[in-house]
């Protein structure tokens, strides 16, 4: 077996994982945090959006209440018909008397009125407007109860599996559940597949109807401009507290981070500024190979060629503390030497990524070409030559078998 270390200098070229597929199954290309933060909230995860790596959790899987948060998965199903064809922006939903006369945040829409899709949108996320949820659920769905119904199965399609909805809204109930790591692959989700619609989330006030007041977002990240946050969704109900499911670009990386049970509006602004701005300063993105990079050449066993290249299938991008960077060490580890013939595409050897105080990454290599078998005479002459000098002499004459 035969390890090879690669120089760092050569480990700086890359481009996105593909990172869905990494959240979807909790394996984010990045290593462990070396250095932990304490929050006031009861529920934390802050996630890099192109590695899918966690850069903290506390209780992430635990159930709690989502309150307003929930409408995420709401307005999800929203884009949804919208991508398919089902709902456009213009048309109109009628106002029933259940989504008039309830209750909590509102967008104030009024019985028999008639209010297009693109307003509503506006409703829920600016006004986190519950009348305005109930009108899209019983406009898509014929019921509140039937849509709350189809969040729960659509949550579960998408590998929310800890989301459970009784209505639209967030509206207080033993059974509405979700996790904060749920919630935040949920905003990854909606970032991902609905880049057309995904800018609703930033709006900082909306103003429905003549002569009523703009209402202004109550996500506080969106009034810090140095954080560039684009979204999503604040909650609160007394028994999940106050909470916030948000995100942030800043030079070129994503996060996203979901916070809850929060004692006041000014620890929830408090905490998510200062738990956002600790992953942008703690941690950064190191690009490492290409799909389809060579890694480096092994040695071939009496093969048409002395070597072959092993290569990575795909774009590799890790997401490391800062301060771990310089103790950053790949290396590649195989059977040496590989034996012809060599198929392409074969699975040959390993590539480990480590770094200070924190678990290691392991990444296949294949082969990037085909290796023959040296024809009868071709091996004796390599036998020869690496009983007499110790390494291959390769010598293939033309037609030979």
């Amino acid at each position: 077996m035969k390890t090879f270390f690669i120089p760092l200098r050569f480990c700086s070229r890359l481009l996105p994982v593909l990172a869905t597929i990494a959240f979807l199954l909790g394996l984010g290309l990045g290593l462990a945090p070396a250095k932990a933060i304490e929050t006031a909230a009861k529920e934390a995860f802050l996630v890099d959006f192109e590695t899918g790596a966690v850069l903290f959790e506390k209780n992430a899987d635990t159930p709690m209440p989502p309150s307003s948060m929930s409408k995420l998965m709401t307005i999800f199903m929203v884009f949804e018909h919208l991508r398919d064809g089902s709902l456009s922006l213009d048309d109109q939903l009628p106002v029933s008397v259940k989504a008039w006369r309830k209750g909590g945040s509102k967008m104030f829409v009024r019985e028999g009125d008639n209010v297009t899709v693109e307003d509503l949108i506006h409703g829920v996320i600016v006004h986190s407007g519950n009348d305005a949820c109930i009108v899209l659920a019983e406009g898509l769905a014929g019921s509140e109860d039937a849509f709350a119904e189809a969040m729960t199965l659509r949550a579960h399609e998408l590998g929310l599996e800890n989301s459970f909805f009784k209505n639209s809204t967030g509206w207080p109930d033993p059974e509405h559940m979700m996790t904060a790591r749920d919630l935040a692959l949920l905003a990854e989700l909606t970032i991902r597949e609905f880049p057309q619609y995904y800018h609703f989330y930033a709006e900082k006030s909306f103003q429905y109807g003549k002569g009523m007041k703009a209402q202004p977002n109550r996500n506080p990240l969106l009034y810090k401009p140095r954080l560039k946050a684009d979204g999503l969704k604040t909650g609160h109900t007394e028994a999940g507290g106050f909470g916030i499911t948000a995100s942030a670009e800043k030079d070129g990386r994503r996060l996203i981070m979901v916070l809850n049970g929060m004692s006041s509006i000014k620890e929830r602004a408090k905490e998510s500024e200062r738990i956002l701005e600790w992953g942008f300063r703690e941690f950064n993105n190191y690009n490492l190979f290409t799909a389809g990079e060579t890694v480096t050449q092994a040695d071939v066993w009496l093969g048409a060629a002395p070597t072959v290249p092993l290569v990575i299938n795909q774009n590799l991008i890790i997401t490391l503390p800062r301060k771990a960077r310089r103790g950053m060490v790949a290396k590649v580890i195989y059977n040496e030497p590989i034996p012809a013939p060599v198929t392409q595409g074969d699975k040959l050897a390993r590539l480990i990524i480590t770094a200070p105080d924190s678990d290691p990454i392991e990444i296949p290599l294949y082969a990037g070409a085909g290796v023959a078998r040296l024809g009868s005479l071709g091996r004796i002459q390599a036998a020869l030559g690496y009983l007499l000098w110790g390494s291959l002499v390769i010598s293939e004459p033309q037609g030979s078998n």
